[in-house]
């Protein structure tokens, strides 16, 4: 098998963003998803939809998984036991459980399947742009022969760790950008509320020292209600807002910021923008006014 093959088992939001770079680096990618619409899309732009996961990883000796959840993972990786092989590696790009990544890997290891933990800071629209930024724990060897995959969308790749440390990474950025985007959304409600003109407020927040990157990419979306097609779905990010939280709780430390994040995420869940932009957090804001 040729290392330009390049297998892809999720090719949803984020996955097919990677999958559109690797083909443009002049990988062959065999991809699958649960989704008809997402496979359609994967050979519409070049590569070559798969009928299972089984199938993707009887044809690449590469595999990268962008998945919903480490349970999801370890479903696939399940049902494709029987297609494994010691030539295979497996780039996790999930943000799943730290110590159930770790333990998987372990698992993996004992069977001669090399595995790393590969998780993205940055959204699909980022990935298609070749920009995000991947932190990755495993065997430093491994991370190396895999950074021909990285390069191709990502701008830097970061080993961090053994196995499981990249998902532990991966939840340290979230948490941050995730406040990010929900200080942001209750600045510009504060402006807004206070009779300010929020695209102006918008301009002086980013010229001044509040600025953040988050302003830049939510900031409109935030102030236009631009929340479809999402480039990360809030209910995703919600889910990675518990993994946190469950982390510092095992962890002994409390996480009263990203606690009070949590409920505000809900919040804008239950009134029906799971599937919409994260940027939506800020219409959790609405149900504070009094």
């Amino acid at each position: 098998m040729s290392q330009k093959e390049l297998g892809i088992v999720g090719v949803g939001l984020l996955g097919s963003a990677m999958a559109e770079r690797c083909l443009q680096a002049g990988f062959a990618v065999y991809g699958c998803d649960v989704e008809e619409r997402q496979r359609t899309h994967l050979t519409n732009v070049g590569g070559t939809a798969c009928k299972s996961a089984g199938e993707v990883f009887d044809r690449c000796s590469r595999v990268l998984l962008s998945l919903p959840t480490t349970d999801v993972v370890k479903t696939i990786l399940e049902e494709v036991a029987p297609n494994l092989r010691e030539r295979h590696t497996i780039i996790d790009t999930t943000t799943g459980e730290p110590d159930e990544v770790a333990a998987l890997g372990e698992r993996l290891k004992g069977r001669g399947v090399q595995y790393i933990d590969a998780t993205v800071s940055g959204s699909s629209d980022h990935a298609r742009q070749g920009k995000v930024v991947i932190m990755a724990g495993g065997d430093a060897v491994v991370f190396e022969a895999c950074r021909d995959v990285f390069d191709t969308f990502s701008q830097n790749a970061f080993h961090v760790g053994p196995c499981g440390s990249g998902t532990r990474m991966k939840l340290v950025t979230n948490l941050v950008l995730g406040l990010h985007r929900a200080v942001l959304a209750e600045g510009l409600t504060f402006a807004e509320v206070m009779g300010l003109d929020g695209n102006a407020a918008l301009e002086c927040l980013r010229a001044g020292i509040a600025y953040s990157r988050t302003m830049d990419t939510k900031g409109e979306k935030m102030l236009n209600g631009d929340f479809l097609p999402p480039q990360a779905r809030l209910s995703q990010h919600l889910k990675d807002v518990r993994l946190i939280l469950a982390a510092g709780e095992q962890c002994g430390q409390s996480l009263p910021l990203s606690e009070l994040h949590r409920k505000l995420l809900e919040t804008a869940e239950t009134a029906g923008y799971g599937d919409a932009d994260n940027s939506a957090v800020i219409r959790a804001f609405e149900s504070l006014r009094k």
